[in-house]
């Protein structure tokens, strides 16, 4: 079974336990030296389990993390962030044929994190007296990816640079609030996965300002006309410009972006 195969597995698999397994074994294909390149895409429907229940992203309850159902709600929601980035890395890797090496090896590598991830703060609910799949979800970041199937510059620029990225301004205020609250354990989780995910975006910006080099685009406009295009939500301040400073982004395009948002 090839590497694409065994990521195309995990994609498909319905139960979370299943989804695990198959990354523990995408896992082990990785540790194997090789070039995986394929050239034909492998589209496969992404599998859904039964639960957490999935709602518009404006009827997701919000919570105080002032108590422990609240602490459990607000770390139930970025575990499903994480679930979901398992899903996005495979698609990232899978939708597209026909690219560098290097492309697949980072996508692939990046689910592997994102599955270690969400173990993280698995466990950490299950200390709090819950597991995944208690508490409602949106999927308004598969539903991005959905939006560019049809092209990998726009699922760069959209889905991690964009989307992903937004994690990197939220980490911070809520390791703080977690802190304030006495859950220390949970905001360090969270410096481990703020870490990861500087790195993650920083992919997004390093394969989207490939494929603009390809084309003879300007990343910069063409990232905020692909925002616009999209109707996708503008980075709102204040953002953590030091994590998107080391992601690839510049301080010209953070103040450009801070001023957009300041006008809509």
């Amino acid at each position: 079974m090839s590497i694409f195969d065994t990521a195309a597995l995990a994609l498909a698999a319905d139960t979370v336990t299943g989804k695990l397994s198959h990354m523990d074994a995408l896992s082990a294909a990785l540790a194997v030296p090789s070039a995986p390149t394929f050239s034909t895409p492998i589209i496969v429907e992404r599998g859904v389990p039964e639960r957490p229940p999935r709602v518009a992203p404006g009827k997701v309850p919000r919570r105080s993390p002032h108590t422990v159902a609240g602490r459990a709600a607000l770390l139930h929601a970025i575990a499903h962030i994480e679930y979901s980035a398992i899903d996005l890395a495979l698609d990232h890797a899978l939708r597209f044929a026909g690219l560098p090496t290097g492309y697949y090896v980072d996508w692939l590598g990046v689910a592997v994190e994102e599955a270690h991830h969400f173990r993280l703060l698995r466990g950490h609910l299950q200390t709090l007296g819950h597991d995944y799949g208690d508490f409602p979800v949106h999927d308004s970041l598969w539903a991005m990816a959905m939006k560019t199937v049809h092209d990998p510059l726009a699922r760069m620029a959209l889905v991690p640079r964009l989307l992903e990225a937004r994690g990197l301004d939220a980490t911070p205020p809520i390791q703080k609030k977690l802190a304030e609250v006495g859950d220390t354990a949970a905001a360090e989780l969270l410096d481990i996965i703020l870490r990861d995910e500087e790195g993650h975006v920083g992919l997004g910006d390093k394969w989207f300002r490939h494929f603009c080099a390809q084309r003879g685009l300007a990343p910069e406009p063409t990232f905020r006309a692909l925002i616009a295009d999209h109707g996708a939500p503008w980075p709102q301040a204040p953002m953590n410009e030091r994590a998107r400073l080391a992601a690839g982004f510049s301080p010209a395009e953070l103040a450009d972006l801070t001023a957009a948002a300041a006008d809509r």
